[in-house]
């Protein structure tokens, strides 16, 4: 079902019950209103192609005092992973809780109906438990900018409502400066210092329709799904968020050539390093994605500020994710789609009811693991028997508790007729990462030593046993998940 919903939801529930795909019986009704207070809700806060570049994570310059004060509610996981760095595999396998070869979702036309016609999504399985569930904006994928404003590749199964917002900052696609005028506006480096407040922004708007869908739902159990835009390119937001990070303050990475040396082909999916733009237009764009994460901030601050005014903080788990990490040059790379750590590691903070306070985990959780932990929290009753991944609400409870999962995530290259995967291990210490099942070349990180992935040691005889250890490790992982 393909339809847009851009009229306003007053604050009354039978408006949104009115607007609902799937109505709620009254049975629903019924049962979530004797056992409401019993239930946490759940306010899911997803953001588009957001690195790791957050004040709570240690960046420098990053202004984002919303999200820093949300870590400072809960917990900030320090190497969480995503199962595919490209926008719908990655959403796919996180509200499916299936790994993207079960999926089989790879690019970003495919559908997982298609494939898994009687999955239970996230949401589902909180409806199944008598939560109302609902989405404002980009959760499942949507081609962003282009179909902003519409439902995209959107799971209309997974929720009882839904808001497709549609900003100004559409309207100004046609005057922003594209330094990739050959590339597709999803893909470009493209900005505009927007002279509109943040009200009217597509990511403004997703601010204020889930804080309505807050007002109209906050005495019942929710899981209420705000997706924000930013940062992803095209990089509009208002202009008083890129005067926060004057020019002479930005640098773009280093990058030498000498680095593919050592590194298969396949490791770089962009051949054309920096796709051929100058040192000057890097930091443009550089600066326009640091803002388009400081306007994205503000308006997570105001979702915030609506769970204190409504007295919903202390009974809802609020989860901050983005879909993958974003590369902003380093090894002459830009945007995801690789397999080195600034594309695979992305930004995910648990907070809320029993969630240690202010903390950090230095252990390595998957995007697969949210959907369990969350059924955990909230103590669902009915949850699917295959997800592939684990709960990990002992370390909500203790950050750094045991804990020896490693994380993997693969993605895909070649052409039509010859296209294989690179699948890649991550534990705390090591990244492994083998492309074609090591046919076409493998690398080796040391991650404490070697945060950048500069110095690939796959061939280095001194690390044999490390690399037969991880190679295995792999091959166990991947067998374990095939076996679902």
């Amino acid at each position: 079902m393909k339809q847009m919903f851009r009229f306003l939801i007053p604050a009354l529930l039978i408006v949104v019950a009115l607007i609902a795909r799937e109505p709620i019986s009254q049975a629903q009704k019924s049962s979530a209103a004797k056992s409401n207070s019993k239930k946490f809700n759940v306010l899911f806060i997803s953001t588009d192609d957001l690195n790791n570049d957050l004040g709570c994570y240690g960046h420098p310059l990053i202004k984002s005092p919303n999200i820093d004060r949300l870590a400072a509610r809960g917990v900030r996981f320090d190497r969480a992973y995503n199962q595919f760095p490209l926008c719908s595999p990655s959403r796919t396998s996180l509200m499916t809780g299936l790994r993207p070869d079960t999926t089989q979702v790879y690019d970003l036309q495919k559908h997982f109906r298609s494939v898994l016609p009687d999955v239970v999504t996230l949401p589902q399985a909180f409806m199944k438990n008598g939560y109302v569930a609902a989405r404002v904006g980009k959760i499942y994928h949507y081609g962003n900018p282009g179909q902003i404003g519409t439902d995209g590749l959107d799971d209309p199964k997974s929720w009882n409502a839904v808001v497709n917002p549609r900003g100004v900052d559409k309207d100004e696609e046609k005057i922003l400066t594209n330094y990739t005028p050959t590339r597709g506006l999803g893909s470009s480096l493209s900005l505009y210092a927007s002279p509109a407040p943040d009200e009217e922004h597509t990511d403004g708007k997703v601010a204020t329709e889930t804080i309505k869908l807050l007002e109209a739902n906050k005495d019942r159990p929710f899981f209420i799904a705000a997706g924000f835009y930013r940062p992803h390119c095209p990089y509009i937001a208002p202009k008083k968020y890129f005067d926060m990070y004057p020019m002479e303050k930005i640098a773009a990475p280093k990058f030498s050539p000498d680095e593919w040396k050592t590194i298969p082909e396949a490791a770089t999916w962009l051949k054309d390093p920096h796709f051929g733009v100058n040192e000057l237009q890097q930091r443009e764009a550089i600066q326009a994605y640091y803002a388009s994460i400081s306007f994205v901030d503000a308006n997570v601050g105001r979702l915030l500020d609506a769970l204190d005014r409504l007295k919903l903080t202390e009974n809802t788990i609020v989860v901050f994710w983005s879909d993958h990490g974003y590369l902003l040059g380093q090894h002459g790379q830009w945007m995801k789609q690789s397999l080195f750590e600034e594309s695979a590691r992305n930004p995910l903070i648990v907070a809320g009811p029993g969630v240690t306070k202010g903390k950090a985990s230095p252990r390595t959780v998957e995007f697969v693991d949210l959907y369990p932990t969350l059924a955990d929290l909230c103590g669902l009753a009915e949850t699917p028997k295959n997800l592939a991944g684990r709960s990990f609400r002992r370390l909500l409870a203790n950050p750094k508790a045991t804990w020896n999962k490693p994380a993997v995530t693969q993605v895909q290259r070649g052409g039509a007729q010859n296209r294989f995967m690179g699948y890649s291990v991550r534990t705390e210490l090591w990244r492994y990462t083998e492309w074609d099942e090591g046919r076409k070349g493998a690398e080796l990180y040391d991650e404490l030593n070697d945060p950048r992935e500069l110095k690939n040691l796959a061939n280095d005889p001194k690390y044999s046993k490390t690399v037969a250890e991880l190679k295995l490790l792999l091959k166990s992982a991947l067998s374990a998940n095939r076996t679902k």
